[in-house]
């Protein structure tokens, strides 16, 4: 996989492993934070790096050609680093079965629905049922690709045995050594929330292309919470700290231990989609996320004047905006406080009449960067969230706004902002807000939902394939006119290595106008079995 911003660097070189040990002969509790930070580290540098660059979260001015513009090719992705986590998880849970260990069992299985849904979310089929025997023999060297469906399904299962397993009382359970435990420290109850909370997840992924199937999952669910208990509040979200002791345990946007003017995190601004949204509703946690502009644009009177007042103000005529608006195809934007920078638009790096600091990657002291906190090595709030009480309320919002559940969808719809307002230390300011953005149907909920989707964007773009919510429009870098649905599977990865099962693969896809000068149905405007035939997202 590709690191947050940095194109070089694999994952696998960020990995944070604080035991070093190896998985054949560690036990069951050494094994459990070595699996949960590969991913959680997955999913922060997906969710708060391409992903967030496709739903328009934030703009990348350097190098940006893969992460808002979708210049990707069959060697962009590969899905390598997934399955190497699903390796050490699969001894993990060979040991906790062989041990009758029903804790840590539980935990394997939501690991592994965790893991593989990634993977099929994000490429379509993939390698599943007969997947990780390779020590068997070279029999199992190159397993077939499963279709969708049956990994979805497969993934639900191994949620609902999860909820069995971790239904009992704390004190029934055996060796759980808390520290070991990077997530929940050991609280079976709120492992078994996760179970639940992931199932509901999975069972909306569906809604599009199953809709009974969805419907009686969620409505079982959600209608037995002694049974099935969820994540409704923040307190029992799944989130991951990074230590920020080194280097590998540390945020990796850190500007500690990565010193380049030019490095990760001066390479992501915030993008103009996400920030006139919350400009509008006057959103607090923008100020949790964003910088404000260090020097603001002033429109005054005159001609010909470009000069910094005494308040620290960038005075500029008409005449001066004009001929950069004209010259570049680009709206200046005179908010005082935050300003976002244009979404896939070829002159990001003098958004906002940068013309001086024009290099790729650096300062803007005209647009608003991201918030000092990832700048540190480590931040209460900056986090590796794996699922929250914001989503979950917001799934239930949508289930009840179609009549599958019981209670108002706009109560859900009030507690998914709020739990959000609350992960993020700005709760004080909900009452105030909501009255800024009310409950009015389907759309305020996928919107809400894509803002509290903040680092975990991956979320939000499924929610966009099966919805076509919230309407993003591509930018004029943009190398098709929509948005892409799907990651390319890897030639040297995925399909020299495995060709004919991969290839069956890529015949199952679903060809779209938009797949461009791709030569095979192998395309990121290729439809996955989750999307064909509901006339989604477009």
């Amino acid at each position: 996989m590709l690191g947050f911003v940095v194109s070089c660097k694999d994952l696998d070189e960020l990995n944070i492993n604080p035991n070093g040990v190896d998985p054949a002969i560690a036990d069951l509790n050494f094994l459990l934070p070595t699996i949960q930070t590969n991913v959680g580290q997955t999913v922060y540098n997906i969710g708060f790096g391409t992903f967030s660059g496709i739903m328009q979260h934030t703009q990348q001015t350097g190098w940006f050609s893969g992460y808002n513009n979708y210049d990707w090719t069959t060697l962009s992705h590969s899905w390598n680093s997934y399955y190497s986590i699903l390796m050490n998880n699969d001894e993990y849970f060979t040991k906790s079965v062989e041990q009758n260990n029903e804790f840590h069992e539980g935990v394997a299985r939501i690991m592994r629905a965790y893991v593989f849904g990634l993977i099929t979310d994000i490429w379509g089929d993939a390698p599943y049922k007969d997947a990780l025997k390779a020590e068997q023999g070279s029999d199992h060297f190159m397993p077939a690709f499963d279709p969708q469906q049956d990994i979805y399904h497969g993934i639900l299962a191994d949620l609902d045995t999860a909820n069995t397993l971790l239904s009992k009382t704390a004190g029934e359970y055996r060796n759980i050594v808390a520290k070991q435990d990077v997530v929940y420290k050991g609280d079976v109850a709120k492992w078994q929330k996760f179970a639940n909370s992931l199932a509901l997840r999975y069972y909306m992924r569906l809604q599009a292309k199953e809709p009974a199937f969805a419907e009686e999952g969620i409505k079982r669910i959600a209608g037995d919470p002694a049974r099935y208990p969820l994540i409704r509040v923040a307190g029992d979200d799944a989130n991951i700290s990074y230590p920020g002791t080194s280097k590998a345990t540390s945020n990796p946007l850190n500007t500690v231990y990565d010193v380049d003017p030019a490095g990760a995190y001066m390479r992501v601004k915030m993008g103009k989609t996400l920030v006139d949204i919350m400009k509008d509703y006057d959103d607090p946690r923008l100020g949790v996320w964003a910088n404000k502009i260090a020097v603001p644009l002033k429109l005054v009177s005159g001609t010909n004047i470009d000069q910094v007042n005494s308040n620290g103000e960038r005075e500029v005529s008409q005449d001066v905006v004009t001929k950069f608006e004209n010259d570049f195809g680009m709206k200046v934007d005179f908010d005082p406080e935050y300003a976002g920078v244009t979404i896939s638009h070829p002159y990001v790096q003098i958004f906002n009449m940068n013309n001086a600091n024009a290099s790729q990657g650096t300062v803007n002291p005209y647009a608003s960067h991201l918030n000092d906190r990832y700048t540190k090595t480590a931040d209460p709030l900056v986090l590796m969230r794996l699922i929250s009480a914001a989503e979950v309320n917001l799934i239930l919002a949508e289930a009840a706004y179609r009549g599958w559940i019981a209670g108002e969808p706009a109560d859900y719809y009030a507690e998914g902002v709020r739990e959000s307002f609350r992960a993020w230390g700005v709760d004080a300011q909900f009452s105030d807000y909501i009255e800024n953005a009310p409950y009015d149907g389907l759309e305020n909920i996928i919107e809400q939902k894509w803002i509290a989707h903040w680092t975990t964007a991956q979320e939000a773009w499924f929610d966009w394939r099966r919805t076509g919510l919230p309407a993003l429009e591509t930018g004029p870098a943009a190398v098709r006119t929509v948005l892409p649905v799907r990651w390319y599977y890897h030639t040297t990865d995925e399909i020299n290595k495995n060709r004919a099962n991969a290839e069956a693969a890529i015949e199952r896809l679903e060809a779209t106008p938009y797949q461009g000068t791709d030569q095979s149905k192998n395309s990121a405007w290729s439809k996955m079995w989750l999307l064909q035939g509901t006339g989604k997202p477009w």
